[in-house]
């Protein structure tokens, strides 16, 4: 059974904005499935399947590089934790072909996305009134956090997801409670280059939190509580899963997580056609949220899972702000690219779709006559602006689209711009566990040597060594409008050491009414 599309036929609706703060609460379900039933019964699926999937993922664990490298030796790997794995898969099959019987039939009807909503007694930040207040700030962060099933986060040198996940919301909680709503710091001129500094903390005041790779759904609710508490609404568990159209056969979800402390307007996630390999397992895509600083009390609608272009549209109707009787509002995009380093062809046609998706999303606010604050597009990209191999996705016309305050040009990198992605093998070195001491290390060339990951086949063509940039976070302004963004500085953080291979990016966006 599938869910009327809705989101292609319905006619424009036009309301006269409110200044009406804060927004009725509405009830966008925090369930991924339309009727109560078919939630309960996708539970026992998972119930079944589980002993199954978490022996497989066990037995997944034992042939990954840290196990094989153990003091234990291959042979008592073997001998200790392979043969009882196996028999436990055995005695979990029955279970599983059922739960599995049952599963792939619901997830036809699933919505791609679940919808955390703020305690009733949330306080949501000012409006925003320009030109009576003409500049304000808002802070974006990006994170890939490797929270895979333990067995597949081995092969990356990490484990016990659930304990990395739990560490990782305690992080993010420290820095939200120091946030203040409002204008955010702007008093600080704008330079002609933007600012790039690099911490030992998660930036303050956040405004909007894109975290990749948040697969295993139980280390996705260890991060829900906090950010949904202390930040805002909240999108997880994104995805499709089961058979779709390629053919593939979707076990993870996108591992995209959106948070934010302005109400969302609309938001949807489509899958990409194009996947290889392992990735050809995940539902990666984009997931397209608008954001804004102003409420109107209007309908609340979600619309179909139609699984020929895989998406959802949910509409939250809000505002960011007022500006000439219109409503103000911002765009967040949200990706994860093809990882495996010798498909940039397929990550090419991601970007070609991703940039569609992006114009067909934002078509509704011009169409509506809002005024747009921002488009900003997050994510792990899978792609460095310094490896001779990603030519073609570095020559992509997204980046003519979008601001990369990194970036100088192809293969040209700001002096202050740092790698992302960290020596996997120097993962649990004390330096790289301590937040405080990887920072004072990469401030040193010869620390981002040693801690930063290398260019691709000995590529790198700049005078200082930087590392390898997969994590973006770029932006855009609509021309000709009033509203303008632009970069007051970028952070990388080191805050999350020891809990994932990423770097975390933040940007600070000054919007300025002219």
């Amino acid at each position: 059974m599938s869910l009327p599309d809705v989101s292609r036929r319905r006619s424009p609706v036009r309301h006269e904005p409110s200044l009406d703060w804060p927004p009725t609460p509405d009830a966008l379900r925090p369930s991924s499935f339309p009727h109560p039933v078919l939630q309960a019964l996708n539970s026992l699926a998972r119930m079944l399947l589980f002993p199954a999937y978490w022996s497989l993922d066990r037995l997944l664990g034992c042939w990954s590089p840290m196990a094989r490298s153990s003091s234990l030796g291959w042979f008592k790997v073997l001998a200790g934790s392979v043969a009882p794995l196996l028999l436990l898969v055995v005695v979990g099959l029955p279970l599983a072909t059922t739960g599995l019987v049952l599963w792939l039939p619901l997830q036809v009807c699933r919505r791609p996305f679940c919808y955390q909503a703020p305690p009733a007694c949330w306080v949501w930040p000012q409006p925003w009134h320009p030109p009576a207040e003409r500049v304000r700030c808002f802070v974006f962060f990006t994170a890939n956090l490797c929270l895979l099933p333990d067995g597949l986060a081995r092969f990356s040198n990490l484990t016990h997801s659930q304990q990395r996940a739990e560490a990782i919301g305690a992080a993010l909680l420290g820095s939200l409670r120091t946030s203040h709503y409002g204008a955010t710091g702007c008093s600080q001129p704008l330079s002609e280059v933007p600012i790039g500094v690099l911490r030992a903390t998660i930036p303050t005041g956040l405004d909007f939190v894109c975290l990749q790779e948040v697969f295993d759904l139980r280390a996705a609710r260890r991060l829900v509580r906090p950010l949904g508490t202390n930040l805002g609404p909240v999108l997880h568990d994104v995805g499709t899963f089961g058979l779709v159209p390629g053919p593939y056969f979707k076990v993870l979800g996108s591992g995209l997580l959106l948070a934010s402390r302005y109400p969302l307007l609309r938001a949807t996630f489509r899958c990409f056609p194009h996947a290889r390999r392992e990735d050809a397992m995940a539902s990666k895509g984009l997931l397209s949220a608008q954001a804004a600083m102003n409420p109107s009390s209007e309908r609340v609608s979600s619309g179909s899972n139609k699984r020929g272009d895989l998406e959802l549209w949910v509409v939250l109707q809000a505002q960011l702000g007022i500006l000439d009787g219109r409503r103000i509002v911002g765009y967040l995009h949200c990706t994860h690219l093809q990882a495996p380093t010798e498909d940039g062809h397929v990550r090419c046609k991601q970007m070609t779709l991703l940039l569609q998706w992006v114009e067909e999303f934002e078509a509704e606010s011009r169409q509506s006559g809002e005024a747009v604050a921002f488009s900003v597009l997050l994510g792990d990209l899978n792609f460095d602006n310094c490896s001779r191999d990603h030519a073609k996705e570095q020559g992509h016309k997204l980046f003519s689209c979008f601001q990369d305050p990194c970036r100088l040009s192809i293969r040209q990198e700001q002096p202050w711009a740092l790698g992302t992605i960290l020596n996997t093998s120097m993962l649990h070195h004390a330096i790289a566990s301590s937040p405080e001491m990887l920072q004072r290390a990469l401030e040193q060339e010869s620390g981002r040597r040693l801690y930063l990951a290398g260019p691709l086949s000995g590529s790198h063509s700049g005078k200082s060594w930087q590392g390898r940039r997969l994590d973006y976070i770029i932006y855009r302004g609509i021309p000709g409008s009033r509203l303008s963004p632009e970069v007051e500085q970028v952070t990388f953080s080191t805050a999350l050491a020891g809990l994932t291979d990423h770097l975390s990016v933040g940007l600070k966006l000054q919007v300025v009414c002219s």
